[in-house]
């Protein structure tokens, strides 16, 4: 099986250079998963194992650790090989809509036209009036979104800027451009672990509760039920102060294979919403204009072909047309209705994200001015807090070299430090 590529990043974002609890934090894998992952890349990759002193472990990776997996697994080149091709996939289904609607408008136009002077000419041999009628004369200003300044008078109004073309602000406003929070669970942890790091290792509940959700009420919340998956994942251990309150300890967060450099944390898990379109305003209009202009085409366009004499008599491309009418009618239909579901729908769930930001800003509020109790409570997890970088002088042991001249070079370093200090006292 090829490793976790969760891990492999962790490794290659933390310089190649980790402990357990080092990609624990960075990725907010759980812990056991985070040490099972990176013993089987070091295994496949070629990394080393280096032990302390104090019995933890730090995995040492090459840099070229990914060209290795991917000479030894083939799963690893088909992936890489399929992200390339989805990207251009999905790159052609999203500008296919834009293409679809230019090409279903112009067939409309073109048939439209075509019917029309189909039968204005039969008028004409028949004597009986010439030119349009029937109330046609507005259908050529439904286009006017076609026209040639069409882009310099919506420039104008635009105030947003847009890396969209055309093709793919269609596919936008059609469908948006995906959940925002598709990562939401992986940055809960990460921001989680980030917490309990930036408290060295020990926190109190309360200092996690700005980034969960249902925490519950009542016998739930006071006995601080929410805080058993933070410490199934992270291996903590929960203390209990001489007060009766309940502290908890991180023990394999505290081990680190660098010195870290203290980073911000956000006071509590934000969940984005859902925009509409990244699309501006412009794009939009253009885009809601060319459909309605579709739609109202193809209603047209349905009440000629009606008794479908016309479409016989005239053949070729109205034929054609009049084969795919209901087919253009469909997309012209789902053009407007799917978009419209989609606002009312963006709407609700924007509604209940705003909700859930509330609760948990709450209680980061709630933290950031605490009482007396909660006070002592974060002052005694202090007791608990430590933070331990191994350096290469922790080390007692490593897989890079052999065993034999691990302890040779280990005596010759004791045999240093001796001579040293005798020759110190036979100095005194």
């Amino acid at each position: 099986m090829a490793p976790n590529p969760t891990i492999m990043q962790a490794v290659e974002q933390l310089g190649y250079r980790v402990t357990v609890g080092d990609v624990a934090t960075q990725a907010g894998l759980n812990v056991a998963q985070a040490n099972q992952g990176l013993l089987a890349l070091a295994s496949d990759a070629g990394g080393h194992m280096q032990v302390s002193d104090t019995g933890d472990i730090i995995y040492l990776f090459p840099k070229n650790f990914r060209s290795i997996l991917r000479n030894k697994y083939l799963q690893l080149r088909l992936q890489e090989w399929w992200k390339k091709v989805w990207g251009i996939l999905f790159y052609l289904i999203r500008i296919s809509f834009g293409i679809f609607l230019i090409v279903s408008i112009a067939l409309i136009t073109i048939s439209i036209i075509l019917m029309i002077s189909a039968i204005n000419s039969d008028r004409d041999s028949d004597n009986r009036g010439g030119g349009f009628s029937g109330g046609f004369f507005y259908f050529p200003d439904l286009f006017w979104y076609l026209s040639p300044d069409y882009d310099a008078r919506q420039r104008e109004r635009r105030r947003e800027k847009s890396d969209l073309n055309f093709f793919e602000a269609v596919f936008s406003f059609l469908f948006g451009d995906g959940n925002p929070n598709t990562k939401l669970e992986e940055r809960r942890w990460q921001e989680i672990a980030a917490v309990i790091c930036h408290n060295r290792g020990a926190i109190a509940a309360e200092q996690i509760a700005p980034y969960l959700d249902d925490i519950g009420e009542g016998s739930a919340k006071e006995y601080e039920d929410y805080m058993l998956p933070v410490l199934t994942r992270f291996n903590g251990q929960p203390k209990v102060s001489p007060e009766g309150e309940i502290v908890y300890d991180f023990p394999e967060l505290q081990v680190s294979a660098a010195k870290k450099y203290r980073q911000s944390v956000s006071a509590y898990l934000e969940e984005f919403p859902w925009r509409f379109s990244a699309a501006n305003s412009g794009q939009i209009l253009l885009s809601a204009g060319l459909g309605v202009a579709n739609f109202v085409g193809a209603l047209v366009l349905g009440s000629l072909l009606r008794n479908g004499t016309v479409a016989a008599q005239i053949g070729g491309l109205v034929a054609f047309v009049h084969g795919i009418y209901w087919l253009l009618l469909a997309y012209g239909t789902g053009f407007l209705v799917v978009p419209l579901i989609r606002y009312f729908w963006i709407g609700w769930r924007n509604s209940k994200i705003a909700e859930r930001n509330g609760d948990r800003l709450s209680r980061a509020r709630q933290l950031a001015d605490p009482d007396s109790a909660l006070q002592q409570k974060i002052a005694y997890t202090q007791q608990f807090a430590a933070e331990k970088v191994l350096g290469d002088e922790d080390l007692v042991y490593s897989t890079e070299t052999d065993l034999l001249e691990q302890e040779v070079e280990r005596s010759q370093k004791t045999d240093a430090e001796w001579q040293k200090r005798l020759q110190r006292g036979s100095g005194e």
